[in-house]
This record gives structure tokens, C-alpha cells and sequence, in this order.
């Protein structure tokens, strides 16, 4: 280990460090969840518990690295041990709930929309979130970290915890996906692809 990751931090240092370090990097960590997650209260979530372990472990992180990027691989490790512990239960539905919900008098069926496209739309457009959506989330994940976020390659192996190599072929991989997605979208919009060409 090196000195830095030895030392202890005063509070003073670790109030200074959170807010000024941290913080700013927030509304990224829950854009990066929620496209993770599709799930507002599940990102959410998942933003709070990344920020705690953060603050938690804060005398591993090393003043002056790259915060964003040690944050996101908190944020991508808890988002994987949290798939891997749902995916291992049974799922839950409280019937009570929902039967109560759809038997009251007063229920509109056109407020039951998809929170995502609601809270996505003015981003992306819709076919675009949909085939960003639809891809595995590990093509998902590098196309987030390398497209909308900037990360570069070394910063994201550093996040992901895979050889550079690994990220470059699984990035080239998704772009490909994504591409071959939009194509028909991409055509109805004017534009010329492969298929046209040949």
C-alpha cells in the first residue's frame, strides 16, 4: 500500500474531500444508475449506497486522482453485487397492492406510464434510449462510461476492472450493436447506411 492509502484522513480532510471531491460528480452517478437500473428509486439507491461506501472508505482514495472514475467503479461494483444477490431471489409482488390500485374508482390507466421514457425522453431520443436499452448491460456500461460520460480507455478498465484490450473490443462490440439497432431508424431519418451502399 502507499502512504496515501495509509493515511488517515482527519473529518476536516473527509468533509473536504466529499464535498469538494465527490459531490460534484453526483448527478452523473445517478444518470449512470438510472441507465444501469431503469429504476429512479433503485438509482437512487444505488447513488446513496456508492456515496456511503465512498465516504466510508475514503482513506483509500489518493488526492488529486481521478474521483469520477473511483466513484463510478464503487457505483458499477455495488450495481453488479445488488444484480447478483436480485437475481438469486424470488420475485416480489405485493397482489394486495396493485388489486386495491386497479379496483378504486378513480384510477386514470394513462398515469401507469413507463417512468424511464418519461424521465429520458428530453435526453435521447426514444429509438436511440430504447437500443441503448436493449443491449446486454455490459455493452451498455461502456458505451455510458466511453460516449456519455468521456472516460477514456484506461479510465474505464480501471472502473470495469478488465484489461484495456477487453474494454476497446467490448466497446467496439456495442457500438457495433448499436449501430446495427438504429439502422433502420437511421434510414427513415435520411440517412445513408451500409445497405443503401451496396
Amino acid at each position: 500500500m502507499s502512504e496515501v492509502q495509509r493515511r488517515k484522513y482527519s473529518q476536516e480532510e473527509k468533509s473536504a474531500i466529499f464535498d469538494g471531491e465527490f459531490m460534484p460528480h453526483i448527478d452523473s452517478m445517478y444518470n449512470f444508475a438510472f441507465r444501469l437500473t431503469f429504476d429512479e428509486d433503485d438509482a437512487k439507491d444505488l447513488v446513496q449506497d456508492t456515496y456511503m461506501k465512498a465516504f466510508r472508505f475514503i482513506n483509500s482514495f489518493e488526492q488529486g486522482t481521478n474521483a469520477k472514475a473511483w466513484l463510478f467503479r464503487i457505483l458499477k461494483n455495488s450495481f453488479i453485487n445488488e444484480y447478483r444477490k436480485k437475481s438469486k431471489q424470488p420475485a416480489k409482488v405485493d397482489y394486495q397492492e396493485v388489486e386495491t390500485f386497479y379496483n378504486s374508482d378513480d384510477v386514470d390507466y394513462q398515469s401507469t406510464s413507463d417512468l424511464r421514457v418519461d424521465s429520458v425522453k428530453d435526453m435521447l431520443g426514444d429509438e436511440i434510449s430504447n437500443a441503448l436499452n436493449a443491449l446486454a448491460v455490459d455493452f451498455r456500461t461502456v458505451i455510458i462510461l466511453a460516449d456519455l460520460e468521456g472516460f477514456t480507455y484506461e479510465e474505464m478498465a480501471k472502473i470495469l476492472d478488465i484489461p484495456i484490450g477487453t474494454v476497446r473490443s467490448r466497446l467496439h462490440r456495442a457500438r457495433n450493436l448499436l449501430k446495427d439497432k438504429l439502422k433502420g431508424y437511421a434510414q427513415s431519418m435520411g440517412y445513408s447506411t451500409d445497405e443503401e451502399e451496396e
